[in-house]
């Protein structure tokens, strides 16, 4: 973790935000809006973000960082998995996030065998990540060992989605902080109202925040928070199409940050 040691906590912008746009102008705007670096999402469908080689370009043509891999959530296996720490070591990336087990997923063993031994291995941060809770049938949970519980005993390492947190169950996002602790390494970083996930935070959209996300910054910082934040939002919150429109909110975003955690005191 040497990069963000030297840091109090870096602030990334996740590609699935700019989905739609191609690799290089998603590297480009996210350097010209001052986001330290790049949580890639390694989306099954966007055969460019598995080329190590072409991303590793991408990062040292415009000096952007990528700090942070994000697997599918769902219809992982180990092949997969292997790509994605091959991926880590050469892009020098610290922080994988994996979710958990999704029922469609033939052989789990990569999630309850591989990833804590990975973790000793490697001495990354493999992350397991909360996961909205979804059902087949009303009564079968569509990921297991999905707790915050369980998601924090496999590596001791986790990422926290803020939007994610189900509020209904008498956990909020200031709970589930306080549940997961020193175990967070990343957060995904949005606003939601209802059933609407994955909206721009706060006031950096305009309004006020949904969730308690001032407070829950705010007790990051307090709490001397070390690990990334990513933001992670709907293409259409951006503004995509306007790419002076999508700089503008992202730099927004990047004041908020500022405000709520590296100026509050």
């Amino acid at each position: 973790m040497e990069y963000i040691s030297n840091f109090f906590s870096v602030l990334l912008l996740s590609t699935s935000s700019l989905e739609g746009y191609g690799l290089h102008r998603i590297f480009s705007i996210a350097k010209d809006a001052g986001y330290d670096g790049i949580d890639l999402q390694m989306n099954p469908k966007i055969y460019d973000v598995w080329d190590a080689t072409y991303v590793k370009e991408l990062s040292m043509l415009t000096g952007v960082p990528v700090l942070s891999l994000t697997a599918p959530d769902k219809g992982m296996n180990q092949d997969k998995v292997d790509a994605i720490f091959q991926m880590a070591e050469l892009l020098g990336s610290q922080i994988l996030t994996f979710s958990p087990p999704h029922i469609t997923d033939r052989h789990p063993e990569w999630f309850l065998q591989f990833l804590p031994k990975a973790k000793k291995d490697t001495g990354l941060s493999v992350c397991v990540q909360n996961v909205p809770p979804k059902f087949k049938f009303f009564i079968i949970p569509e990921y297991k060992n999905a707790t915050l519980a369980e998601i924090k005993k496999l590596t001791g390492d986790t990422t926290l989605d803020v939007a994610s947190v189900d509020s209904s169950t008498g956990t909020d996002i200031l709970k589930a902080e306080k549940v997961l602790g020193n175990s967070i390494k990343n957060i995904f970083l949005s606003d939601k109202q209802g059933r609407k996930n994955d909206l721009l935070p706060g006031n950096a959209g305009g309004g006020m925040s949904h969730l308690p996300l001032e407070s829950f910054l705010m007790k990051l910082k307090k709490s001397g928070y070390r690990g990334c934040i990513s933001l992670k939002v709907l293409p259409e919150e951006l503004g995509v199409g306007s790419i002076a429109e999508v700089t503008q909110r992202l730099q927004s975003l990047h004041e908020y940050y500022k405000k709520y955690f590296l100026e509050f005191k």
